[in-house]
């Protein structure tokens, strides 16, 4: 991977109000999770460690990203406790950044969250999904019709729409994201 300024893409991005201001999709659903999150105490001895790091965060996103409407407000929560800012960029009009963090070197998977520390230098970086969340996905895709037959998209459509459903519903599997990325951020 290329070496990035990471502190002019901070500077560039929005914060988190002005990201949820200008969504046009799956406002409801991030509002919900960020609204009904709760952390443990565990949890919460975790963040006020890494508030001692001083990190800062880059996120790129997008919001008809069912993925992005789940883990964009965990970790938006997961940095207030740790008093670490966030700037969001719209990953379709930063793609020389996000090309420099795609998911298994091909897919321009989001979101994906690169934090770094005040030189801007990147500590850690975590997404587009918790293992969990990517297991779930992975044995609904593979319960879709061959991508040639004629009901394919329309199955496809349903599949997705359900697993957003599920994923911004579900206590359950916010936990996966709040343990993914604490894992990320203790190691």
């Amino acid at each position: 991977m290329a070496t990035v300024a990471h502190n002019p893409w901070f500077e560039k991005g929005m914060t988190f109000e002005q990201y949820v201001e200008a969504m046009k999709v799956n406002r409801e659903e991030l509002t919900r999770v960020y609204e009904q999150l709760e952390f443990s105490a565990d949890d919460l001895a975790v963040w006020k460690e890494v508030a001692q790091r001083n990190w800062r965060g880059i996120v790129l996103t997008a919001d008809w990203c069912g993925d992005a409407a789940l883990n964009v407000p965990v970790v938006q929560k997961i940095a207030e406790q740790s008093q670490m800012e966030l700037r969001y960029l719209i990953r379709d009009e930063n793609l020389e950044l996000m090309d420099q963090y795609l998911t298994n070197g091909t897919s321009r998977a989001i979101p994906i969250f690169i934090f770094i520390d005040q030189e801007g230098e990147m500590k850690a970086v975590w997404g587009p999904r918790s293992p969990e969340v990517q297991d779930l996905i992975t044995s609904l895709r593979s319960q879709l019709p061959a991508a040639d037959a004629s009901d394919f998209e329309e199955k496809q459509k349903n599949v997705y729409r359900d697993f957003k459903q599920h994923i911004t519903t579900d206590p359950a599997i916010w936990r996966t994201v709040i343990d993914s990325v604490k894992a990320k951020l203790q190691g």
